[in-house]
């Protein structure tokens, strides 16, 4: 089971990347839903690409920040330099032992613990 990153499902919207839609559609995966804030938050956001964003988040868990998510992402931002969002999305994969899947695998390389794969290789 992986927790699907923000870039991931922005990049499977795009044609020349439909190989990554099993994976993002697939039932077994999951979000943070700091990826649905970060993706529909978009400011030039089509109406195409919201009911496409929409659609993968009614189709996957979305997993919300609570409060041992919190204590994780804190606990992370004080060991190293990390920007929110990113301290969220990872503490989320940590707290519910989930692979995530990214595509800026070098953004989360200094969690020892977090398995991290980048599916666009």
């Amino acid at each position: 089971m992986y927790l699907i990153d923000t870039n991931i499902i922005i990049y499977s919207s795009k044609p020349e990347f439909a190989y990554l839609r099993p994976l993002v559609l697939d039932t077994d995966n999951s979000v943070s839903i700091i990826s649905k804030v970060e993706t529909l938050g978009f400011r030039r956001i089509t109406p195409e690409e919201i009911l496409y964003f929409n659609s993968i988040f009614n189709l996957l868990k979305n997993y919300s920040v609570n409060n041992a998510v919190i204590d994780r992402a804190i606990s992370l931002r004080q060991m190293i330099r990390i920007p929110l969002g990113d301290s969220l999305i990872a503490a989320t994969a940590l707290e519910y032992e989930l692979e995530l899947i990214t595509r800026n695998t070098s953004d989360f390389e200094d969690i020892p613990e977090l398995v991290v794969t980048n599916p666009m290789r």
